[in-house]
């Protein structure tokens, strides 16, 4: 330990993740990031940021997603293959 860590150490202040789960619905006019589709899933990264997929894109890739991940929303009509991951994962 250097001298003044535990003066840093004590002002750093925690930085808090949401709980995963749903977000607000998806805009309208929202398209995925990998092929410009229709955005069906939109991801709020634990860095900060979204992205949105098109619903084939966003179950291709769900097992890698969920990793990324603290938030998701889904179009209503959309059943996303990562959602049960995400659940089980915040418990």
């Amino acid at each position: 330990m250097f001298i003044g860590d535990e003066q840093r150490r004590k002002a750093m202040t925690p930085t808090l993740t949401p709980p995963a789960g749903n977000l607000s619905g998806l805009a309208a006019d929202e398209r995925c990031d990998r092929c410009n589709a229709a955005g069906k899933l939109r991801l709020t990264l634990a860095g900060g940021g979204d992205l949105v997929f098109c619903g084939h894109h966003a179950n291709r890739y769900a097992e890698d997603l969920v990793k990324i991940a603290v938030q998701f929303s889904a179009d209503p009509e959309f059943t996303w293959r990562g959602a049960n991951m995400m659940s089980n994962s915040s418990n």
